[in-house]
């Protein structure tokens, strides 16, 4: 069994790593994918296929000091209702390229805080999106919805609209916790909110939590993740919290000095881990947990399960379009994304293009650097004969990547001649694994803690 002293000689305590929702990650793309490429790249869709949309809502009534996503605080309506307007004309940009017959196999609406839209500015917004791409026959659309900023109005609106899957950010439920992060929320008011997405049949939720939060102790993550429970979501997102005060400004409000130590923010996944797989879920990659009926287990189980922007997912679509300000879109060919301004992502769209300012075209030992990654990723192996099949490499060459990734981490992985494994005790190291088969150069860009 691995320790901490042999962590820490390996340098879990220390690095700084990709957490690889994308190959290569998003410092890497360049200006070589623009709007015309991008389009082009909508015209290629299989006609009659299906693909994820992706809704990007950059707007929140308040900005918590922890979150480091791309957002802007608002406490009228008019920047959102012009906000809409544009997406309704990205909408129709996408509708002009897009080849006959496609659906859509997920939708999503993220953020920022979507259930910031009004329930008239929901309705008219989902049916913008079905108009131009309609959910197929086991399409999944879901909602991130802030228990602080939902009613029974909006609610109604998303459920008569189609949503089938909800997804609440928790963080921490500790007051303490709470005030220092900035982010106030009581366990009664996301009862509340549960409890009225549940009264509407929508029986799929999703619920995130920090780990590594200022003040968090093993006490009060244990506290916290029970009353997680008492919720029963399907799925839970346990990420660390990434502190990047450099890139996140609002991050400058939250005391470094009541941060945990690297060691104590292992005790505390491992901690809310424990807690979730004694209630039986099943654990999902790196950092999700699922019910055994959960579509994420049952992907993990037939060897399906995928990573994207989102974290994990059984969405099994080649194509991701995002829509919105900064949103990122994948294709077999690349990634694709929105300027992140919304102002600069309004003219564009305004001026009857595409606001693409950026993205990566996939190109060298790309692709199958990619799969290696996210099946480590996801299933901590890789499956050799899988890759031999699907990609232009020797089994020399595949048993030469896996020997020196085993050589930089002191021969704690499996080798046999089906591929290479990640035993149990070893897994806390996975993205570190996973960056020894990234060919790019981690020093362009920081990244969080590895663990």
């Amino acid at each position: 069994m691995i320790v901490k002293p042999q962590l820490a000689r390996l340098g879990l305590f220390d690095a700084k790593v990709p957490r690889y929702t994308s190959y290569p990650t998003a410092p890497h793309f360049s200006n070589d994918v623009g709007s015309e490429l991008f389009g082009d790249w909508i015209s290629g869709i299989t006609p009659g296929s299906e693909i994820s949309l992706y809704i990007h809502v950059p707007f929140c009534r308040r900005l918590c000091w922890f979150c480091a996503c791309r957002t802007q605080g608002t406490q009228t309506d008019n920047p959102v209702i012009a906000y809409v307007d544009v997406l309704k004309a990205e909408l129709d940009l996408l509708a002009a390229r897009l080849p006959q017959g496609v659906t859509l196999s997920r939708l999503h609406w993220g953020g920022g805080t979507p259930t910031l839209l009004n329930a008239d500015l929901m309705r008219e917004l989902a049916a913008r999106i079905l108009d131009v791409v309609p959910l197929g026959p086991n399409a999944e659309f879901s909602v991130e919805i802030d228990p602080n900023e939902i009613d029974e109005a909006r609610l109604d609106a998303l459920a008569e609209a189609g949503m089938n899957r909800a997804s609440i950010g928790v963080q921490d439920f500790d007051d303490e916790i709470q005030k220092t992060i900035g982010r106030i929320q009581s366990y009664d008011t996301t009862r509340k909110a549960v409890d009225m997405i549940r009264e509407r049949g929508i029986t799929s939720l999703n619920a995130d939590i920090l780990y590594g939060l200022p003040h968090q102790t093993k006490t009060r993550m244990t506290e916290s993740v029970q009353k997680l429970l008492s919720l029963n979501p399907d799925r839970v997102a346990l990420y660390g919290y990434a502190h990047v005060p450099w890139m996140a400004k609002r991050q400058q409000m939250i005391p470094s000095d009541a941060l945990p130590t690297p060691e104590q923010r292992l005790d505390l996944f491992d901690t809310a881990r424990r807690l979730f797989m004694w209630d039986n879920y099943a654990e999902i990659g790196i950092d999700h947990f699922a019910t055994q009926e959960d579509g994420l287990t049952r992907a993990l189980n037939a060897g399906k399960l995928k990573r994207n922007f989102q974290g994990y997912t059984d969405d099994q679509a080649e194509v991701l379009i995002g829509i919105g300000a900064s949103s990122i879109s994948r294709f077999p060919q690349g990634y694709a994304q929105n300027a992140p301004a919304t102002s600069a992502h309004t003219k564009a769209v305004r001026e009857g293009r595409f606001s693409t300012s950026r993205g990566h075209l996939f190109k060298g030992q790309d692709v199958l650097r990619a799969r290696l990654i996210e099946a480590l990723m996801c299933d901590f192996q890789i499956n050799t004969a899988e890759i031999l099949r699907d990609h232009d490499i020797t089994v020399a060459e595949l048993q030469g990547m896996y020997a020196d990734a085993n050589v930089a981490f002191d021969g704690l992985l499996r080798i046999t001649e089906d591929g290479l494994y990640i035993p149990q005790e070893a897994r806390a190291l996975t993205r570190m694994i996973a960056r020894s088969f990234d060919a790019y150069d981690l020093s362009k860009a920081g990244h969080s803690s590895a663990i």
